[in-house]
C-alpha cells in the first residue's frame, strides 16, 4: 500500500496535469475516500502549493493559474526515455502546430543535465539512425487538441469550426469519444447530434474548438481506433472497388488493413469452421488504382473483380508484364 506522502505527491502530479479534478475522480485515482483527499489537499496547502477549490456542478480542485513546480530531477533512464520520446514523436508526426516545442523542450532538458549524462545522451542521439523517412506531419493546434481531449475526458459536447477536404467550412457540435493518431495524422471520432451519425474529423482541419455545457454518454464497448479505421475505409474517394476474395479475414487483412478495405464477416454454415477459407466480399475506396494489382498479386488468393473494369485491365496488364519477364532468358 502506498504511503500517505506518496499519495500526496501523486495528488500533486494529477493537479499539475491541468484542469479541474473532482473529489470523486481524485479519490478513485488515489484509492482513498473523499475525506482523505481533502486532507491531502490541506497538506499541499501547508507546503505553500496554491491549490484552489472550485464550487459548482463541475467543481473540484485545481492548481492556481501560473503556478510552476520546482525543477524535476531525472535519472539516466528517465532522461533517455524523455529525449528518445521527443525524437520519436517528432518523426512520427505526434506534434502540435508549435513544431519547435519538442526541440526547445529537448534543449531545456539537455541544458540542466549533468555534463557526464548529457555527453552520454548526445552519443546515443548522434548514433541513432532510422530506416524509414519521417512521416507526413499534419499537426493540430495545441489549444484545439487540449480542448477536445478535455471534452473526451469529461464527456462534454464541443463546438468545432471545420474545413473539409474540398475546402467547405462549417461549424458543428460533436460528442467526442476519443482521439486517435494514424499515419502521422490526428483524428477525433464521435457523434454529430444534429444528424445522429458517427463522424470522424482531422484535428489539423479544426480551426477552433469550444467546450459546451451538458454531458453525454458514449456507447458501451466503444473502440475509437476501430471507428477511425472503419471511417477511413468508407470515406468517399474517386474509385469504388468491389472484390470477392477466397480466403480468411486474417489472410485478407494481412495485405488490406481496416483503414483501406471493408471485409464482410464470414457466415458459418452449419458445422463449418468459421475460420475456414471462403469467398468474402471486399470493398475498397481509393483515389488511384495502380497500387492495387501488386497488392492482389502479393495476397496470393483467388479473387474476382466485380468493379470497376479499369482495375481488371490493370491486373491483366500486370499479369502480361510478369509473364513476359518470367519468360525472358
Amino acid at each position: 500500500m502506498a504511503r500517505p506522502t506518496g499519495r500526496v505527491l501523486t495528488l500533486l502530479e494529477l493537479l499539475q496535469s491541468g484542469g479541474i479534478r473532482t473529489v470523486a475522480e481524485l479519490a478513485d485515482r488515489l484509492g482513498v475516500d473523499g475525506r482523505t483527499v481533502r486532507r491531502y489537499v490541506d497538506h499541499l496547502v501547508d507546503l505553500d502549493v496554491p491549490v484552489e477549490s472550485v464550487r459548482g456542478r463541475y467543481g473540484g480542485y485545481r492548481l492556481a493559474p501560473g503556478y510552476r513546480l520546482p525543477p524535476l530531477m531525472l535519472n539516466d533512464d528517465e532522461a533517455l526515455a524523455v529525449l528518445l520520446g521527443l525524437v520519436a514523436g517528432r518523426r512520427a508526426g505526434l506534434l502540435t502546430t508549435v513544431d519547435t516545442a519538442s526541440e526547445t523542450a529537448a534543449a531545456k532538458i539537455r541544458r540542466v543535465l549533468p555534463e557526464r549524462l548529457a555527453r552520454r545522451l548526445d552519443t546515443v542521439l548522434e548514433s541513432l539512425a532510422f530506416t524509414a523517412p519521417p512521416g507526413e506531419i499534419a499537426a493540430p493546434e495545441s489549444g484545439v487538441l487540449l480542448t477536445v481531449a478535455d471534452a473526451v475526458r469529461h464527456r462534454r459536447p464541443v463546438s468545432i469550426r471545420y474545413t473539409a477536404r474540398d475546402g467547405r467550412r462549417s461549424e458543428r457540435t460533436l460528442h467526442p469519444y476519443g482521439i486517435v493518431t494514424h499515419a502521422g495524422r490526428w483524428y477525433v471520432t464521435g457523434t454529430d447530434p444534429a444528424i445522429g451519425q458517427d463522424r470522424t474529423f482531422r484535428l489539423d482541419r479544426i480551426a477552433d474548438a469550444r467546450a459546451l455545457a451538458g454531458s453525454f454518454e458514449p456507447p458501451a464497448g466503444l473502440d475509437p481506433a476501430q471507428r477511425v479505421l472503419s471511417g477511413l475505409a468508407e470515406a468517399a474517394y474517386r474509385h469504388e472497388v468491389t472484390l470477392r476474395i477466397h480466403g480468411t479475414v486474417e489472410q485478407i487483412r494481412a495485405r488490406l488493413p481496416a483503414s483501406v478495405a471493408s471485409v464482410e464477416e464470414p457466415v458459418p454454415a452449419g458445422s463449418t469452421d468459421p475460420h475456414a477459407e471462403q469467398w468474402l466480399r471486399v470493398d475498397i475506396r481509393a483515389e488511384r488504382l495502380d497500387w492495387l494489382p501488386p497488392v492482389l498479386a502479393s495476397l496470393d488468393r483467388p479473387f474476382v473483380i466485380e468493379r470497376p473494369d479499369e482495375l481488371r485491365d490493370l491486373v491483366l496488364a500486370l499479369a502480361d508484364r510478369l509473364t513476359s519477364s518470367a519468360r525472358r532468358a
